[in-house]
């Protein structure tokens, strides 16, 4: 059995040795982590609310024929030598003949009317006169009191005749009108549904559809909380509007638009129609936005009917803001931080707030102040309280570290991959 005593001095001995393992440890601390930081981006910028659309025509025609008859003729069909102007698919004036229909039967039946009309107008003629004599001869005694009246209902008859035999000569002059199909609209025109040879019913075969080009509609559906908030905005005159020319200068609500190929929302345009419900299905409410569509080249426009759409609602006048690259905000249990360099060269952990995403950065509405150092590349590589060498870096732009960088950065936090690489977008994006 070991003394007690034995243990005490032995414990006692082997007490420097422990000492200066551990000083050697501590002399032996791994570099700082090299990383990459900047200031966040100071902006003045607009608060909105982003919504999916569709283009559509203000106005839709369906081209038929009111009158029926073999078509004889397609005049938009391969034109020759105005290939650029003419054509189906191309844009057309309003009055621009289509179609021509056979109208050999309705310029009979013109001529027929327009006999019928000469005769009633003959008859007129003579009952007039009948009854003129009738009148005279009243006056002098020498005609009876129904030869009279014979006369008399005769001229009525007559003048009755006239008006039917021109209303008669009015329908055939319009059936003939009708046989030349023009466009009702200035637009662009489909495809041809017939070809010449073939009978056409009045008011049921769908000849072509025109589409107007300039300006176009999108419809876009708002939630119900945005609508509020819209209408609480323009409660307190905090709503942007501006006056349109094409809404007769009246004051209009503003709204921004984007293709599927445009980076942001360049094109700008007004809101002219809300609907009178909301969903109650969906809880939106479907709204219409105008916009210019110019020609950039001869029958060539951007925008076409039926293309998507991304709609952006402004929701504030413009005020400053703090922007981060999207890679320097952490999530930690739906908490979103962020690591910042302070003056001692220490790592913080700086919970914030998130606001919408603009121009590829995302607004930090709390939790940040102007000019501080965020870490940008390299949060993988370090924790809060350690310090490290911080490369300074763009927030707008997208630097990276560079292979050199990552191989100089030979010390990273014991237990961690040296060559780890920064998180993606999607470990680190906002809510």
């Amino acid at each position: 059995m070991i003394s007690p005593l034995v243990v005490s001095l032995a414990g006692t001995l082997l007490l420097p040795g422990c000492s200066d393992a551990r000083s050697d440890s501590a002399s032996e601390r791994p570099p700082p982590a090299i990383v990459t930081a900047g200031a966040p981006v100071e902006r003045s910028i607009s608060d909105y609310v982003e919504y999916t659309g569709r283009i559509d025509a203000v106005e839709t025609v369906e081209v038929r024929a009111r009158v029926t008859g073999f078509l004889t003729k397609v005049w938009f069909v391969a034109k020759e030598g105005n290939d650029d102007t003419a054509g189906e698919g191309a844009e057309v004036k309003a009055g621009e003949p289509l179609y021509q229909i056979d109208d050999r039967e309705y310029k009979a039946d013109l001529e027929a009317a327009e006999g019928e009309l000469a005769v009633a107008l003959a008859q007129l003629e003579k009952a007039t006169g009948d009854l003129k004599r009738a009148v005279a001869l009243k006056e002098k005694g020498s005609i009876s009191a129904e030869e009279y009246e014979r006369n008399d209902t005769a001229k009525k008859q007559a003048a009755a005749t006239v008006i039917s035999a021109k209303a008669k000569r009015d329908r055939a002059e319009l059936n003939v009108e009708f046989s030349s199909i023009a466009a009702p609209i200035s637009g662009k025109i489909s495809r041809t549904q017939i070809t010449a040879g073939n009978l056409i019913q009045a008011d049921n075969t769908l000849l072509t559809t025109i589409v107007s080009v300039d300006p176009v509609n999108v419809f876009f559906d708002v939630d119900e909380r945005t609508i509020l908030a819209i209408r609480k905005l323009m409660r307190e005159g905090k709503i942007r509007s501006g006056r349109h020319r094409e809404a007769g200068d009246k004051e209009t609500f503003l709204v921004e638009m984007g293709l599927a190929t445009d980076q942001g929302y360049p094109k700008n345009g007004y809101i002219d129609f809300v609907d009178n419900r909301v969903d109650p299905a969906t809880g939106t409410l479907r709204v219409r936005g105008v916009f210019e569509n110019p020609a950039f080249q001869p029958q060539r426009r951007e925008m076409t009917p039926g293309m998507f759409a991304r709609v952006r609602v402004p929701l504030s006048e413009p005020h400053p803001a703090l922007l981060v690259a999207e890679r320097a905000i952490g999530s930690d249990q739906g908490r979103k931080f962020v690591y910042v360099v302070n003056e001692k060269k220490e790592v913080v952990d700086r919970t914030v707030r998130l606001g919408p995403v603009y121009d590829r950065l995302r607004v930090i509405t709390e939790g940040l102040k102007p000019g501080e150092q965020v870490i940008i590349d390299g949060m993988q590589r370090v924790r809060p309280g350690v310090e490290v060498t911080a490369k300074p870096a763009k927030m707008d732009g997208r630097p990276g570290m560079t292979e050199a960088d990552a191989s100089a950065d030979s010390a990273s936090p014991p237990g961690q991959d040296k060559a780890a690489k920064p998180q993606s977008s999607s470990k680190q994006s906002a809510d």
